[in-house]
């Protein structure tokens, strides 16, 4: 059976699923992710549940098949299927690893405290922090087990490139292919990523366990934010 990191270590050698107008579905890599990955007329759901019920469920969605897996009303149904919440669309990013070391004067930290490490923390395992001068490179192993990264950028650092040279350096620190997800409306972090090198192969609907009462205030927007040119 196909596997959501099949998939996924597919995409990132270039090699996508057919562009045939079919949903494949797959079972979740862990029980924390759930969701969509939509590529060129094809999309891919992970989920535990019934592959028989999600089909059903998407063709309910009275619009264009190829857009059904991405449609909200489709989402809405997934998630009250699972009892999950979702923040947004993301586009769906990929970096090759880069040889030599980031010029960038890196400091590895553990800090818990730090927003965008909370957040990183509830979405991510293994999770890595190093910081520069007015930024922070978080990395770690999110959907499919594979390598993610997102940046932060302070406000009086930003349009200087150290949002590029942060995400730079990701590819640099990393063995294997470095993940980006992006919400498509944060033009800056976009701008930031292509410019480093990594390019769009698809988008991501994310859909994981609703934070209880009291828990994370830093779960906030998926897109990677303050990243500046």
């Amino acid at each position: 059976m196909e596997t959501l990191r099949d998939v996924l270590d597919a995409a990132a050698r270039g090699v996508f699923p057919p562009a045939d107008g079919r949903t494949t579905v797959v079972p979740q890599h862990c029980p924390r992710d759930a969701g969509v990955l939509a590529f060129t007329a094809h999309s891919v759901v992970f989920t535990d549940e019934d592959p028989g019920w999600v089909r059903g469920a998407l063709a309910a969605v009275d619009c264009d098949p190829l857009a059904a897996p991405l449609n909200p009303l489709f989402l809405a149904s997934l998630m009250a299927r699972t009892g999950r919440g979702a923040e947004t669309v993301d586009a769906l990013l990929v970096g090759a690893p880069l040889p030599g070391r980031p010029p960038l004067a890196l400091r590895e930290i553990e800090d818990a405290g730090h927003p965008r490490v909370r957040y990183a923390r509830r979405r991510r395992d293994a999770v890595r922090v190093w910081t520069a001068d007015g930024g922070v490179l978080v990395m770690g192993r999110g959907v499919g087990g594979w390598l993610e990264v997102s940046v932060e950028v302070d406000d009086g650092a930003r349009h200087r490139g150290l949002g590029r040279a942060l995400v730079t350096a990701a590819r640099q620190l990393a063995a294997e292919p470095v993940w980006a997800q992006v919400s498509p409306g944060n033009a800056r972090s976009m701008r930031a990523f292509q410019a480093a090198g990594y390019r769009a192969v698809g988008a991501e609907a994310l859909l994981l366990g609703r934070v209880p009462a009291g828990g994370d205030p830093a779960a906030g927007s998926a897109e990677d934010a303050g990243v500046a040119e």
